[in-house]
C-alpha cells in the first residue's frame, strides 16, 4: 500500500471513530439537555430560569418527539429542564441516562410554570444551534453548541468567556474533520472495503450493529409509536427486502418515541446510524455471510452516507435518511460482490427516486420514511444489477456519480432552505395554509 493510500484509509477511520458515538434518544432534544447540563455546570447550582434560544431547525427537530427518559415528555422546555435538573454533563449525547423519578418530577413542575423556561427563535445562525443562558442567584451562565451536535462554541459566566471554538488546547479542529470527510468517494470507500482496511475502527462498527439491533428489536418486540416496522412484518411477510424495511423501520419506531436504549448515530442522527446498519445486518445474516465482510459492507454503508451527506449540512429541509438508505444499498451491493458500477448505479438510482423527501421534524413518521428510502435503495440495487437505471440529464442524475452526488446535496443545502423555512412556519402556527 502506498503511502498516499495508506493516509487516505487512516483518514476515512478517523470518520468512522468521529461519527459512531452514542446518543439516547433524537439528538436534538439531546443536544439541548446536553447545552442546558453544561450551563448548570458552569453555573454551580439549580438554575431559576433557563433561555434557549434555537436554531428553526433545532425547534423543528425537537417539537414532536420524545425526550428520552422523562416519561413521555416533549419538547425544548422539557428536554433543556431535564437536562438542567438532572442531566450529565459529561455524558455527552447520553446526558440523559442516569436521570431518576426525582429529576422528572422537578422538570414536571418546572416545566408547568410558563415563566420558567423561555424559547426564542434565533434567525442568520447554522442551522443547528442552541444557545442556552442558565440564572441563579445572581448570576448566569451561558453555554452556545453550533454545527455538530456536541460542539461546544461558547461558555461564558457572567458575560466572562470561559471557552471558545478553537480556543481550546487539545481540541477537535473542524478543519481536520472536513480534511478528512473531503478525501470521501465512492471508488476509494469500495478500495476501502476490497482491502479490510478497518483497523482500530472495528470496535466502533460492533458497537453500531449491537446497539442498534437492539433497539430495532425492541421496536419489533414491542408496540412503539405508528409501530411501522410491526405493520411491515405483519402484513408483508419475511422476505429479506421486507425485514430490511422492517428492522430499520422498527429501530425509529422505538426511538422517536421515547425508548431509553442507546444507538449509535452517524451523521449526528440516530435513525441514520440505525438505516445504514440494519439492512446491511438483514442481507448478511439471511446470505451467511462472514463477519469481516459484514463489517467491511457496514463500513461502505456509513461511510457513502456521510460522503452523501457532508454535502447537505447538519440539518436541513432534505431528509437524511435518504442518504443513509443510499449507502446501506451500496452496502449491501458491495458484500454480495457487486462492483462499482452497479453501487454507482445503486446510489443514483436512489437519489433519483426519493431524492425529494422533506424533513418535518423528529417524530414518528421518521420511521416511514426509513421504510421508504430502503425500499427505494433496494428497488434501485437491483435495477443496477439489471443493468438498468436512470441517466444523466434526468432530474438531479448527472454525467457521473459524483457529479450526481453533488447535485442532489446543492438541492438540500440550498434549494431547499426556503422549503424549511416554510415548513417551519407552518409547524408553529405562524403560517396559515388555509389563506395561502
Amino acid at each position: 500500500m502506498d503511502h498516499d493510500t495508506a493516509a487516505t484509509f487512516s483518514a476515512y477511520r478517523s470518520v468512522l471513530k468521529r461519527e459512531l458515538v452514542c446518543a439516547l434518544g433524537c439528538t436534538e432534544p439531546i443536544a439541548v439537555a446536553y447545552a442546558a447540563a453544561l450551563a448548570r455546570k458552569v453555573l454551580g447550582a439549580e438554575p431559576t430560569h433557563l433561555l434557549a434560544g434555537c436554531s428553526g431547525n433545532i425547534i423543528k427537530n425537537v417539537k414532536s418527539v420524545t425526550v428520552p427518559n422523562s416519561d413521555g415528555m416533549h419538547g425544548i422546555e422539557a428536554a433543556a429542564t431535564l437536562g438542567a435538573v438532572g442531566g450529565n454533563a459529561e455524558s455527552a449525547l447520553e446526558v440523559l441516562e442516569s436521570v431518576t423519578s426525582s429529576d422528572i418530577a422537578r422538570t414536571r413542575e418546572l416545566v408547568a410554570d410558563p415563566a420558567y423556561c423561555t424559547v426564542e427563535l434565533v434567525e442568520d445562525v447554522p442551522n443547528l444551534y442552541i444557545d442556552i443562558t442558565a440564572e441563579a442567584a445572581g448570576h448566569t451562565a451561558r453555554v452556545v453548541i453550533a454545527e455538530h451536535h456536541t460542539d461546544v462554541a461558547l461558555v461564558e459566566r457572567d458575560g466572562e468567556e470561559l471557552h471558545r471554538a478553537g480556543t481550546t488546547q487539545g481540541a477537535p479542529d473542524p478543519a481536520d474533520a472536513q480534511a478528512a470527510n473531503d478525501l470521501l468517494t465512492i471508488e476509494g470507500i469500495l478500495a476501502f472495503a476490497d482491502a479490510g482496511a478497518l483497523g482500530d475502527a472495528r470496535e466502533v462498527l460492533e458497537r453500531q450493529l449491537m446497539l442498534n439491533d437492539a433497539i430495532s428489536r425492541e421496536g419489533l418486540d414491542n408496540p412503539w409509536g405508528a409501530e411501522v416496522g410491526r405493520t411491515l412484518i405483519a402484513h408483508f411477510g419475511e422476505s429479506p427486502s421486507v425485514r430490511a424495511r422492517a428492522r430499520a423501520a422498527a429501530g425509529s419506531d422505538a426511538r422517536m418515541n421515547g425508548c431509553p436504549k442507546p444507538v449509535v448515530i452517524n451523521c449526528g442522527s440516530g435513525n441514520q446510524g440505525i438505516t445504514c446498519a440494519l439492512p446491511v445486518l438483514e442481507y448478511a445474516e439471511a446470505t451467511g455471510v462472514d463477519r469481516e465482510r459484514l463489517l467491511c459492507a457496514l463500513a461502505v454503508s456509513d461511510l457513502t452516507a456521510v460522503h452523501l451527506k457532508s454535502y447537505i449540512g447538519s440539518l436541513s429541509a432534505f431528509c437524511g435518511v435518504v442518504c443513509a438508505a443510499a449507502g446501506a444499498g451500496a452496502g449491501i451491493a458491495w458484500m454480495e460482490g457487486c462492483g462499482y458500477d452497479v453501487v454507482a448505479g445503486t446510489i443514483i438510482n436512489t437519489i433519483g427516486n426519493v431524492g425529494g423527501i422533506v424533513c418535518d421534524g423528529a417524530k414518528s413518521s421518521c420511521a416511514a420514511k426509513i421504510s421508504t428510502a430502503v425500499d427505494a435503495a433496494l428497488v434501485g440495487l437491483e435495477m443496477a444489477r439489471s443493468g438498468n437505471g436512470f441517466h444523466a440529464g434526468e432530474g438531479l442524475v448527472r454525467g457521473t456519480l459524483e457529479e450526481t452526488i453533488a447535485s442532489m446535496g446543492y438541492v438540500g443545502r440550498v434549494g431547499m432552505k426556503p422549503t424549511d423555512v416554510e415548513i417551519l412556519n407552518i409547524m408553529i402556527g405562524k403560517t396559515d395554509v388555509a389563506c395561502c
